[in-house]
Order: C-alpha cells, then structure tokens, then sequence
C-alpha cells in the first residue's frame, strides 16, 4: 500500500525514525506496465539451484498482472493476470514452481490466483483463481509444500482477516480449502512463514508485526509494535533471512521513512535499519512488498539477494530495486 495519505498528514512533520545505515542497488528492474500510478507492489524470487545467476524474479503489477525478471533486471515475460496485488512461490517435490497471488478482481471476494513458473523461459502458465474469503484480497504469504504434496497459502484481508487456504493436488486441479485463522483490528498486509517452526508473521499496517505460532495453538503475539523509532507506519513487506533452527533476522518495509527495520530470531530484538540510499540505479523509497533469499546467486549476490519495490522512481513507472545481502551485512556488522 502506498503511503500517500500518512505523507499528506505528516507533510510539515515527516517522522523519521532511528539513523539506518544506507546501501545501493547493484540492479534495477525494468519499471512495470502501469504508468503515473502506484502499481508495482511486490515481489518473489526463485532460486534457480543449477545456474543461481539465472534465478528469477515475479512481481506485482496490481494494475495489470504477473512480470517476470531476471537479476539483471531485464524482463523475460509478463502475464495479464488482472488485479495482483501480492505474489509469493514455493517449489513443488516434482521440481514445478507453484506462483500464488493475492486476487482483489472482486472486491467483495478475495481469491488467490495460482500459476505454474517454468523456470527456463520465466513463463507463467495460468493455473486458476480460488474464491478463498469474504472481502478484497491484499496480502499474500506461502509456506514450504507438505509431505502429502498441499502447500498453505496466508491471506491477510483487507478489513483485517487472516486466512489460511490449503491447495491439495487432485488430477488436474488442486482443491482448495480455507480457514479463518484471526482477525485483527485493521489493516493488514505483508507476511512471510517460517517453516522451521511453524510461524506466520503478519504486517498490521498502523500497529506493528504479529506472530502466529501455528505449531501451538495459532494465537497472535505482537512482537514489534510502530515506535517511530526502529518501525514507522506503514510496516509493509516481511523477509527473513533465516539461520540454524530459529535464528537469523525478520525483516521489515519501515515504509513511513523509507528503511527497513531488522529484527533477530528468535526473540525479534532490534539490530538496526538501513535503506537503499541513491546510487546507479537510484534509492528505493515508499517501498510496499520486499523479498530475501540468502542463498548464492553468483558472483554479484554471493550471500543472497533482497529485492524490493520503488515506490517513486523517479520519471519512470514504479520498479524493483536488487540489493546485495552482503552489502547489508557488512553496513550494520551482522553476524
């Protein structure tokens, strides 16, 4: 979600919060479809295992469809895929890679619309739209396929559901079915699941990072509220950088003054912010959705890459900025 109407309010008092070490682009993304209006909103990255430079990136036209990059940030194809607004993958035990988006089509019925990613070409292959939810589609999250083959797919809502859809493999089709896992009290977007221990982490736009641990009993916790310090509103996009059995970092789009937050498992203690200061390719500002992978992708993102949306790029349609993870690393000293 843009942050136009927090600028407007706050325009003769922006809030800044903590200082947030500053790194550049190494790539950009060719700008989305949809001109003069916020329309790209967030990204997916498939890790290709056999050729890492030749991994992939999905994003959001929420405008128009489903664009496919490579990390050079050339465009290998683009989907007409209607109103997407949030896109997550996950890879299939039969090496498939299952694309999800948030469908907000319909505004009274949030679907998720599924397709299947072939990972030399980058072309999209349509696999259906799945009514999933009374109310318009917003967030979108995936967790790692199960044993039976299912994969989980989290909605938040916007009017503050939080739904849970299961898409079992039947012959030809994937049955989908949903449940209602909470609702919080406004707003919600940005998500992200831990595989390792079973934990949906949820993004309420104007109050903060819940937990579900799913494994127990599912009940939200909030572990990092709006401060205007380490986190201002909106809190939007979530990644993790995950290590060993719970550790690693959560990261977070501070969007209200264009950083990003990091916060360590498990505990989500604060470790700083930086953000995507000017540079080749220019900063990355009012930044919606965020994606991490830190696996090796070559020799210009060797501890991962972290991709996220520009929401002012200047006179060109909206994009998506690629960071180097160990440029992150190495600005605020993580271990």
């Amino acid at each position: 979600m843009a942050s136009t109407g927090l600028v407007a309010a706050c325009a003769t008092t922006p809030i800044k919060g903590n200082p947030a070490v500053e790194v550049t682009a190494l790539a950009e993304t060719l700008p989305v479809g949809t001109t003069n209006e916020d329309a790209a909103d967030d990204p997916a990255i498939w890790h290709n295992a056999a050729n890492p430079a030749a991994s992939l990136i999905v994003g959001t036209d929420k405008k128009a469809g489903l664009h496919v990059y490579a990390l050079d940030g050339s465009q290998k194809t683009f989907l007409d895929a209607g109103l997407v607004n949030n896109v997550d993958l996950v890879e299939l035990a039969d090496g498939s890679i299952m694309v999800a988006a948030s469908d907000r089509t319909d505004p009274a019925t949030a679907h998720v619309f599924l397709a299947l990613l072939n990972g030399e070409t980058g072309a999209l292959s349509p696999l259906g739209r799945y009514p999933i939810a009374a109310g318009e589609g917003y967030g979108l999250c995936m967790a790692q396929p199960a044993v039976n083959g299912s994969v989980r797919v989290f909605s938040p809502v916007k009017d503050g559901s939080i739904v849970q859809t299961i898409f079992t493999p039947g012959e030809g089709s994937w049955k989908a079915e949903s449940l209602l896992l909470h609702k919080l009290a406004s707003q919600p977007e940005g998500c992200v699941h831990d595989v390792r221990t079973d934990t949906l982490y949820v993004g309420e736009e104007m109050a903060g990072i819940w937990a579900f641990n799913l494994k127990v009993d599912g009940a939200p916790r909030l572990v990092a509220a709006i401060d205007n310090a380490q986190l201002v509103a909106d809190v939007e996009g979530l990644a993790l950088a995950p290590q060993g059995d719970n550790g690693g970092y959560l990261i977070a789009s501070s969007q209200g003054d264009n950083a990003y937050a990091i916060y360590r498992l498990p505990d989500i203690t604060p470790v700083g912010r930086f953000r995507i200061a000017a540079g080749p390719f220019g900063a990355a500002e009012e930044t919606d959705g965020i994606a991490l992978d830190i696996r090796s992708f070559g020799e210009t993102y060797p501890l991962g890459v972290f991709v996220a949306q520009d929401g002012r790029n200047g006179s060109a349609a909206q994009n998506f900025k690629l960071v180097s993870w160990a440029d992150v690393k190495a600005a605020l000293q993580l271990p």
